[in-house]
């Protein structure tokens, strides 16, 4: 059976760019949330012709986006049970190089998309041992890797401890700057039309006749929309304004993190068992990042600061010489599965795009190509099956 949510298309004609909307107009999309998920599915949808307006209730990039790595790395984050989310990875890495490229001539701003590949390193007998297993299973899945030996991981980054015991070479993964990438999705945005309003919280849904039809703000604003879109990361499954069986089973799993800044000691990302140090092009070094299930608590800890550091100082002794520029935490939204919730949900008129966990930069354009498609009424690609919110029974329906 069609699914009637689909069947109405509300693009405009090809190079369609809107023109600024008051709050009281209604919109054809209206997306809550201006993180990189957020963004760039209102860009995809400004860009198919639809109005849109995003609304943010502090700045775009606040959220998880703002203290992300941005690892692009799906063959190290290949866990067992976990083909078909490892499939949406790969798809939307793949993506990658144009959707970079796209964003920074749409923006006028480079994202620091980097693309230099990683190297998962173990620093001891166990953690060897323990890559070797996940190096089986890259096998398997017939993943681009290659094992090294100690001394062949030194070739390649000169600056690690020399007790590496070996290592895993991912030629093709990468990474992009969160920060450099939400300014640049933003100006891509309001490049094709949409309107990106700071301040906006919203507080209400407005429902008509069982149909979500846009949202209230706490400013008084009232927000209507053919389609709204929550992109509210981890604060999306505690957004009491939503109807309770449309709240997207999505939980906090907060993370610290940690910039560092000095003469540059890695060329590509590392990874270890506890850390992982991603080198940006302006001489930055993140470390990152803590998993931890604290609901919405985003202190900055002396314990997960120290272990981020000690970890860090294992694999890269320079480390100890870099300057701590800056240390934050950020909440990610984990969902009961690890995968994303990115389709319809139980309410007519809603559409989910959140719940993506460690992976919210690697999946933002196969996300925002999906979000897109549902909105003029196509089919996403076949990997985004795997965050179908139908999956979750309750929660949505088709």
């Amino acid at each position: 059976m069609s699914d009637p949510r689909r069947e109405t298309n509300f693009a405009r004609p090809a190079g369609h760019v809107s023109a600024p909307m008051r709050a009281s107009e209604t919109t054809d999309v209206v997306v809550v949330g201006a993180g990189a998920i957020g963004l760039a599915c209102a860009w995809r949808a400004a860009q198919r012709g639809l109005s849109v307006r995003v609304l943010e209730r502090a700045e775009p990039g606040a959220g998880a986006s703002g203290v992300a790595a941005g690892m692009l790395a799906p063959v190290g984050e290949a866990t067992w049970g976990e083909d078909r989310l490892l499939a949406a990875a790969l798809a939307s890495h793949a993506l990658w190089p144009k959707f970079a490229a796209e964003v920074a001539e749409a923006g006028d701003r480079d994202p620091g998309y980097i693309a230099g590949g990683a190297l998962h390193v173990a620093l001891d007998r166990d953690e060897a041992g323990e890559l070797r297993r996940r190096f089986e299973l890259m096998q398997e899945l017939e993943l681009d890797a290659e094992w090294l030996q100690g001394g062949e991981c030194r070739a390649f980054e000169p600056g690690l401890h020399p007790a590496i015991h070996g290592g895993v070479h991912a030629p093709h993964e990468a990474g992009v700057d969160p920060g450099a990438l939400v300014l640049a999705l933003r100006a891509a945005c309001e490049g094709a039309g949409a309107e990106v309003l700071s301040g906006a919280e919203a507080v209400e849904a407005i429902v008509d006749g069982g149909r979500f039809a846009g949202v209230r703000t706490a400013d008084g604003g009232r927000h209507r929309a053919e389609r709204t879109v929550l992109a509210a990361g981890a604060w999306s499954g505690a957004a009491d304004w939503l109807p309770p069986d449309a709240r997207p089973p999505v939980r906090p799993v907060k993370g610290q993190i940690l910039t560092l800044r000095g003469p540059s000691i890695a060329s590509r990302i590392v990874v270890t068992e506890r850390v992982y140090l991603v080198p940006r092009a302006d001489g930055r070094l993140i470390a990152g990042a803590t998993v931890e299930e604290l609901g919405f608590d985003i202190r900055v800890t002396a314990g997960g600061v120290h272990e981020l550091l000690r970890e860090a100082y294992r694999a890269l002794p320079d480390v100890g010489e870099l300057e701590l520029e800056l240390a934050a935490a950020g909440l990610r939204p984990g969902t009961p599965d690890n995968a994303p919730i990115v389709g319809p949900a139980a309410i007519e008129g809603l559409v989910l795009a959140t719940g993506h966990f460690r992976n919210g930069i690697l999946l933002a354009p196969i996300t925002a190509a999906g979000v897109a498609a549902l909105l003029v009424g196509e089919e996403p690609a076949a990997e985004l099956a795997v965050a179908d919110p139908a999956r979750f029974g309750a929660v949505a329906s088709r």
